[in-house]
């Protein structure tokens, strides 16, 4: 207190000095509190920032901001993944089976998909905004404000417009995506309507400007109405029933059968060894398939070992990865697993989607070359070009594509003639594409022999029509009447220098042919090489070599056919007879008989083929009979124990949740989950930045504990911490900057919170066969944003304020014109969804189709966010004021 002796003055904006001898000091309430932008938050400042300067102060809120998004972001994951433990909960069903004494079983979700998507898991994904509406009114005394609304509407603007353009752009050229269940997305796309129809009643009908009790219990109870008429409409209930519908099918669905899942398309489009197909998988699972309660079927895994053996330079272990990724891709995925997946991606966590190792790849390379290498005796001319020191080398076969080009070749990899032959004729066959004219180069190489002394070079284009399959190439040999061993050389097919002469044509398997001159004239005699061959069970198909010795002299036939022993055909391998044809000069063909892999422990097995009446003038040779023996990989039990258990960890390293504190701390301390070998540069710069969060976030319990209902409402309190330092953050940052809460809401806030969702939907887009997923959800989520989001804390404030005898205020200026603008813009948004599902131009799918029409649809939708954004922004600081 001055004394009697002292001037003490108040000076300053809101009395922020005190000056005592006409010396000013600061009020320590001004220095706590009374700054500028120091009362915005709820919790934050911590500190006095009075001696901080503006531009540092915003900076350091912007990169908290931004920090806490990651955050929140992370945490989300770990409470969609209770989220995920508990909407997978099944109850089993028994059906009547063809066994008497063994009924069949199916597992079959307590949750309905309508009902998750709508409860826990709308919540899951909306968990920010809807927080920070709620702790924005609990903590500014049960009165509104604009951050916490301005997020619910402007969330909902950029999830509607910018993620659907974002996915109807993202689809591949020639795919489209389309909603399955047109029925739940319309009862959604209405309450979206509905929802934000019914906030402007409220606010400038009503009661203008004030929200009642009654309003806001109607508000919260649209939730339960919008969950119940989605379910109905997904049972059918409000519509014609399906013809083949029964009150069994009704419950259980469509599941697939063993047959139906035991490929491994996906997995070998991976690897590059087939073109992709889609797989699709309904919710259920089914015993006899790949998953039983959580561990692999026996038969399901033996169907699916079948099809990864047909290629053996593929390990166990690298079995056993594509199992696990086969089981986790064929179920069905909600929108919640795209988002941990989005979520783990942006914050170099571990990957929800299966990554083939680098290993892996490179393996299977090595595989499709030997494969290629196997077969028409290639292999055996690529050798010897690429060994042979005076021969140039040509590296691996190429590649052949036969429904994409025409494919051109020789008919067979080698021929010999006599040294006296002159000029004889070589075919070159043309097959895959015939509609189209192309044109190769043919040209000689030197082997043994040299061009100009054994033989007159060639070097010329080839030109096959279209509908040409044959070309004839003249070749002629020089006879020195010397002696000289047998000599060869090469005629190689190569494709034009002229690019636009390449397209739609390739080379086949046998671009190069050997040549043998040779010292006889005779038709020669044809014979198998060995008089016996071992083959693996799972080799897939047994190349047997036919050849023709002492002479090569004219067109010859042979014919072949099989003789079942031990091995039956049909059970053991397709057996049956065939035709083989010589043509002049060519010296080997080759017999090919599928071999069955069983997967079944039995003992060796063999059979025989034998060659009989030749043609031509030819003679059999002394082996005109082989003996083919099938032999066992190995112990079969073993093997499959092994794989069982290996496939097991590997689907338990994909399964978005954690069952134990260990898993879910070893996840938090190492990059991309501890899979180093697959792990990027970006995956180690984002876990570095939030190996803080992760670290924190690791002590909530984990989603196998009770069921996962501890780390939900735990879950949940993080988030609601977090979010209530979020909405801190964001108004302090935009008092500093000059926005206006409600401009930060739609811009800041709203692209924070909504950008993981953006990423999962792209994924899921791109990913799945319909694109519920994809934007079936928005509709469902803008609708739960306002019912929760708002109809929770207006209920809550509503109440409190009736027992103060108060009226629960809400001004009606910015936020009924960002929900007017929005309404309007949203109906013409799901309008154009709509059209692009029933008009040709746009390929008859919300996603994809015409390339340049979907662009548009893009464009057009990314211009209504556009028109949102900048519209709310003026009103907001009253450029749309009639009064100016």
């Amino acid at each position: 207190m001055a004394s009697p002796d002292e001037t003490v003055m108040i000076d300053g904006l809101n009395g922020s000095h005190i000056s005592v001898n006409n010396i000013s000091y600061v009020q320590e309430s001004y220095v706590h509190k009374g700054y500028r932008c120091s009362a915005e938050g709820l919790l934050l400042p911590i500190i006095s920032e009075y001696t901080w300067s503006e531009g540092a102060r915003a900076f350091l809120y912007l990169v908290g901001l931004l920090y806490c998004f990651m955050g929140v972001a992370i945490i989300a994951d770990i409470f969609m993944g209770a989220i995920e433990k508990i909407t997978s909960k099944t109850r089993k069903v028994y059906l009547t089976s063809e066994k008497e004494d063994e009924p069949e079983v199916i597992e079959v979700r307590i949750w309905s998909d309508a009902v998750a998507n709508l409860t826990l898991m709308a919540l899951g994904s909306s968990a920010p905004e809807i927080l920070l509406s709620v702790i924005e009114v609990i903590g500014n005394d049960f009165e509104a404000k604009d951050l916490g609304p301005g997020t619910i509407v402007g969330s909902a603007a950029f999830n509607l417009f910018v993620i659907s353009a974002v996915c109807v752009m993202a689809i591949p050229a020639g795919e489209e995506r389309r909603i399955r269940d047109l029925k739940v997305f319309l009862v959604t796309a209405v309450f979206s309507v509905v929802a934000y129809l019914w906030l402007l009643i409220i606010l400038m009908v009503t009661s203008p400007e004030e929200v009642e009790v009654w309003e806001a219990v109607v508000t919260f109870l649209l939730f339960p109405l919008l969950v119940l008429l989605a379910w109905l409409a997904e049972r059918n209930f409000c519509g014609v029933p399906n013809k083949t519908d029964t009150s069994k099918q009704i419950e259980l669905g469509n599941f697939q059968t063993v047959e139906e899942a035991a490929g491994c398309e996906k997995f070998l489009v991976c690897l590059g060894l087939k073109q992709p197909r889609r797989v699709r998988a309904d919710k259920l699972i089914k015993e006899k398939q790949y998953f039983r309660d959580g561990r692999l079927d026996r038969d399901g895994l033996v169907a699916f070992i079948k099809e990864v053996k047909n290629y053996p330079g593929l390990t166990d272990e690298d079995a056993a990865v594509l199992a696990a990724s086969k089981l986790v891709e064929s179920q069905s995925h909600s929108r919640m697993w795209y988002r941990v997946g989005a979520v783990r991606n942006m914050t170099g966590g571990r990957k929800t989607q299966p990554q083939l190792s680098t290993k892996l790849k490179e393996r299977s390379k090595d595989r499709k070359k030997t494969l290629i290498m196997l077969e028409d005796g290639t292999n055996q001319v690529y050798s010897a070009m690429n060994e042979h020191p005076e021969a140039p080398t040509l590296g691996d076969v190429p590649k052949v594509m036969p429904h994409q080009n025409a494919i051109i070749d020789f008919h067979a990899a080698s021929c010999a003639v006599m040294e006296n032959i002159g000029k004889f004729e070589v075919a070159i066959i043309r097959s895959g594409r015939t509609d189209n004219e192309v044109s190769v180069r043919v040209e000689t190489i030197d082997g043994t022999a040299t061009e100009d002394q054994d033989y007159i070079p060639i070097n010329q284009v080839i030109t096959f029509g279209p509908g040409e399959t044959e070309k004839l190439i003249e070749v002629e040999i020089i006879n020195d009447n010397q002696w000289e061993p047998d000599e060869e050389f090469f005629l190689k097919i190569s494709l034009l220098y002229n690019a636009e002469k390449r397209q739609g044509v390739q080379l086949g398997r046998i671009s190069i042919m050997e040549i043998t001159i040779l010292n006889d004239d005779e038709p020669g005699m044809v014979m198998f090489q060995k008089r016996g061959f071992l083959v693996k069970e799972s080799i897939g198909k047994a190349i047997i070599p036919v050849v023709r010795k002492n002479g090569a002299d004219g067109e010859i036939t042979v014919k072949w056919k099989t003789i079942d022993k031990t091995a039956i055909s049909g059970r053991d391998f397709e057996g049956g007879e065939g035709v083989l044809v010589f043509k002049h000069t060519e010296i080997e063909q080759n017999i090919e008989i599928p071999i069955i892999d069983d997967m079944t422990p039995e003992k060796d097995e063999h059979f025989e083929i034998e060659l009989f009446d030749p043609t031509g003038g030819a003679k059999l040779g002394q082996i005109n009979r082989t003996a083919v023996t099938i032999t066992n990989d190995d112990d079969f039990n073993n093997v499959l124990a092994n794989m069982m258990i290996m496939t097991n960890a590997n689907v338990h390293a994909l399964q978005v949740h954690h069952e134990t504190y260990l898993s879910q701390i070893k996840d938090a301390l190492n990059v991309n989950g501890g899979d180093i070998e697959n792990a990027t540069g970006m995956d180690y710069v984002m876990h570095f930045l939030t190996f803080g969060w992760k670290i924190v976030f690791s002590l909530v319990p984990p989603p196998g504990i009770l069921g996962g209902w501890l780390c939900f409402f735990v879950s949940l309190g993080a988030i609601g911490l977090l979010t209530a330092i979020i909405g801190d953050l964001a108004a302090t940052f935009g008092c500093l900057v000059g926005l206006k809460n409600s401009v930060t809401a739609i811009t800041f806030v709203a692209l924070g919170t909504s950008l993981p969702d953006t990423f999962a939907s792209k994924t899921a887009a791109v990913q799945e066969k319909y694109a519920d997923n994809a934007v079936g959800n928005v509709t469902g989520s803008n609708s739960v944003n306002v019912f929760l989001g708002l109809g929770a804390p207006w209920l809550i404030a509503a109440i409190v304020n009736k027992i103060r005898g108060k009226v629960f205020f809400v001004p009606a200026g910015n936020l009924s014109f960002s929900v007017g603008i929005f309404t309007g813009l949203c109906i013409l948004c799901i309008g154009l969804l709509l059209l692009r599902r029933f008009l040709g131009v746009f390929g008859k799918a919300e996603l994809g189709g015409n390339v340049p029409m979907k662009y548009v649809s893009g464009a057009i939708m990314i211009l209504f966010w556009l028109i949102y954004v900048l519209c709310t922004s003026f009103q907001a600081y009253g450029y749309f004021d009639s009064e100016k």
